[in-house]
C-alpha cells in the first residue's frame, strides 16, 4: 500500500526531477570512475608508444578518454631523442582524437586526429645523430605510436600554431617555421592508382621574421614506400642569410636578401620534380671563399661533390626554371690561398636566367647579367644553353669595360708581386662549346697604367722599387701608342669529358687560366733579373 500510495503520488513534474537526479548522478559516476580510468590508461598509452619507438622517448602529462563520442585527449606529450635528451625535441600542448562521423554514415570506421599549439625544436646534434642513424624514419615506429594512442585509422589531420625550429652551433639566428596550420583529409581512401592523388590539403606558415610560405595540393598518403605529393607553393620576402649554418658549410657567406618564388613540387616514389614558375632574388650578397683545406676536410669535401654530382644526374630528379630574376645583388671570390688575400666582386648585380631545364624542352635557356665589376666598370655577360644532345653545348660572352684597377691591387700583388696608383681595366671574352670542345679566347685590356709613385717608394725596399719599375717598362713595351693601352689576347680550349665538373667550374677555371697568363707575361722571371742586378 505504500508503495502504491508513494506511486499515485508521483505526478509528472516530479518524474522529471527523478530522472534528472539519476542522470546527474550517473554522469558523476561516471566521472568518477572515469577519473580512475585516465590514469592508468595513461601509463598504458605512454608505455605502448614507447615499445613502438627507436631512438625516441615519448611522456605525456594528462590524458582524458570520453565514452560519449568515443574521443582521446591528451595534453603536454614531450618527446626526447634518446641519444640527444636535451633540450626535447618536441612538446605538444594537445593532441586530440576523435571518429570521423561523416565517414562513419558512409560505413567507413576512421578517425580524425588535432594536432594544436606543437612545438619542434632541433639542434645541430640532434640532427646528425638523426641523419647518421640506419634506420629509415618510417621504420622508428611513428605510424605505430600514433595508433597507440587511437586505434582507428586516421582520415583527417589537422596542425594548429604549429612552430619549427633549427638551431646551428655558432652565432647564427636559428631557422624557424611558426603559425603553422596544416589540414589533409580523405586520407583513407581506397589504395591509389599511380600517379592519384585523392587528398587534398593546404599548409600556412610564417618563416623567420618577414616571411610567408603557403601551399595547396593534392597527395597519396598510401603510396609505396612512402607518400607522395603534388603541390603548388607560394614563398614570400623569405630573408636569405638565415641559411648562413648551411651555406658556410660549402664556403659560402650569404648576406641579406629577400626571395618570392611561385611554383610547383611534385614527390613521388619513382621521381620528384620542381618547376619554378617565377622567381626573384633582392638584394643578396654572396662570397665564396676559396681557403687551404686540411686533408681531412678536403676529402670529406670531395665525397660532398660527388654526391652531389650523382644526386644531379639522378634521372629520377626533374627541374625547370621558367624565370628567375636576381636584382640589386653583390657576388664575389674571396681567395684566402695567396698572400695577401683578395676578394673580386660584381657589385649592383642584375641576371635574368629563363628556360632552364633538365629535360630536353626543344627551348634554349638563357641568361644575362649586368652589374658593376669591382664597383666601378660596367659589366654584362649573356649565356645561351642549347638544347642539343649529348652536349651541353653553349654560347658564352662577356665584357667589362674600364674598372678602376686600383681596385684590383691586392689581386696585382697576390699574382704579380706588385701594384698600382692609376690605371684602367677592361677585359673580353667569348666562349663556344661544341660535342663536349670548348674554344673563344679572353683578352684583358689595360689603359693608363701607373705602377708605382715616388711617394709611395719611401716606405718600400730597394728591390721593390725595381720591380715596379719593371713593371712599369713592361707595360710600356706592350703599349699600343695610339690609345695608350696594353693588352693580350689568349685563346682557350678545353674539353668537357669528366662528368662530374660542372660547366661553370670548367669556364672559370680556363678563363682564370687565361687571364693570369694574360695579365702577367714575364713578371716573375723580369724580378728574377731585377734582384741579380746588371
Amino acid at each position: 500500500m505504500r508503495l502504491s500510495a508513494w506511486w499515485s503520488r508521483m505526478t509528472p513534474r516530479r518524474w522529471f526531477l527523478a530522472a534528472g537526479a539519476l542522470v546527474v548522478f550517473m554522469l558523476v559516476a561516471s566521472g568518477v570512475a572515469l577519473f580512475f580510468i585516465d590514469e592508468p590508461l595513461r601509463r598504458y598509452t605512454e608505455a605502448k608508444m614507447n615499445a613502438s619507438l627507436k631512438g625516441y622517448t615519448v611522456t605525456i602529462g594528462k590524458l582524458h578518454f570520453s565514452p560519449i563520442n568515443f574521443s582521446m585527449d591528451l595534453r603536454n606529450a614531450v618527446i626526447v631523442q634518446n641519444q640527444y635528451p636535451d633540450p626535447p625535441v618536441a612538446n605538444v600542448e594537445r593532441l586530440y582524437a576523435s571518429v570521423h562521423w561523416r565517414a562513419l554514415l558512409s560505413g567507413r570506421v576512421v578517425g580524425d586526429i588535432l594536432i594544436e599549439h606543437p612545438i619542434v625544436v632541433l639542434n645541430l646534434p640532434q640532427a646528425r645523430a638523426e641523419i647518421t642513424d640506419p634506420t629509415p624514419v618510417k621504420d622508428k615506429g611513428w605510424q605505430q605510436a600514433l595508433e597507440a594512442i587511437y586505434p582507428l585509422r586516421i582520415n583527417e589531420l589537422r596542425i594548429a600554431r604549429g612552430d619549427f625550429t633549427y638551431k646551428d652551433d655558432g652565432p647564427f639566428k636559428p631557422l624557424r617555421i611558426y603559425d603553422l596550420e596544416f589540414v589533409a583529409s580523405n586520407i583513407r581512401n581506397i589504395r591509389s592508382k599511380p600517379g592519384v592523388y585523392p587528398s587534398p590539403m593546404e599548409l600556412q606558415a610564417r618563416v623567420f621574421d618577414t616571411g610567408s610560405v603557403s601551399a595547396n595540393g593534392w597527395a597519396d598518403f598510401l603510396a609505396d614506400p612512402h607518400a607522395a605529393f603534388m603541390l603548388q607553393i607560394q614563398l614570400d620576402t623569405i630573408a636569405l642569410d638565415y641559411f648562413k649554418p648551411v651555406t658556410n658549410r660549402y664556403n659560402l657567406a650569404v648576406d641579406k636578401g629577400m626571395l618570392s618564388a611561385h611554383g610547383e613540387v611534385e614527390i613521388a616514389p619513382q621521381f620528384k620534380s620542381v618547376k619554378l614558375w617565377s622567381a626573384t632574388v633582392d638584394g643578396i650578397h654572396v662570397d665564396y671563399f676559396q681557403t687551404p683545406a686540411k686533408a681531412g676536410a678536403a676529402k670529406e669535401a670531395t665525397r660532398e661533390t660527388l654526391k652531389a654530382a650523382d644526386r644531379a644526374q639522378d634521372p629520377s630528379l626533374q627541374f625547370r626554371v621558367d624565370r628567375l630574376d636576381i636584382v640589386k645583388s653583390n657576388f664575389g671570390l674571396v681567395n684566402k690561398t695567396t698572400t695577401p688575400n683578395y676578394r673580386v666582386f660584381v657589385a649592383d648585380t642584375t641576371v635574368t636566367l629563363a628556360n632552364l631545364s633538365s629535360l630536353p624542352s626543344g627551348e634554349t635557356a638563357m641568361a644575362k647579367l649586368e652589374g658593376k665589376f669591382m664597383g666601378s666598370g660596367p659589366v654584362k655577360a649573356d649565356f645561351k644553353l642549347l638544347p642539343t644532345r649529348p652536349g651541353p653545348d653553349f654560347d658564352v660572352a662577356a665584357q667589362i669595360d674600364e674598372t678602376d684597377l686600383t681596385t684590383m691591387n691586392d689581386l696585382l700583388r697576390a699574382y704579380g708581386k706588385f701594384d698600382v696608383v692609376a690605371g684602367r681595366f677592361s677585359l673580353y671574352t667569348e666562349l663556344q662549346a661544341r660535342n663536349r670542345q670548348i674554344t673563344g679566347y679572353v683578352k684583358p685590356l689595360f689603359q693608363d697604367i701607373q705602377p708605382h709613385d715616388p711617394k709611395q717608394d719611401r716606405e718600400k725596399s730597394i728591390v721593390r722599387k725595381a720591380y715596379e719599375k719593371v713593371v712599369g717598362g713592361v707595360s710600356k713595351v706592350l703599349q699600343n701608342r695610339p690609345r695608350d693601352e696594353v693588352a693580350t689576347r689568349v685563346k682557350i680550349s678545353g674539353r668537357l669529358d669528366n662528368p662530374n665538373v660542372s660547366i661553370i667550374e670548367t669556364i672559370v677555371k680556363l678563363v682564370q687560366n687565361a687571364f693570369f697568363k694574360a695579365i702577367l707575361p714575364g713578371f716573375d722571371a723580369e724580378l728574377r733579373l731585377s734582384r741579380r742586378g746588371p
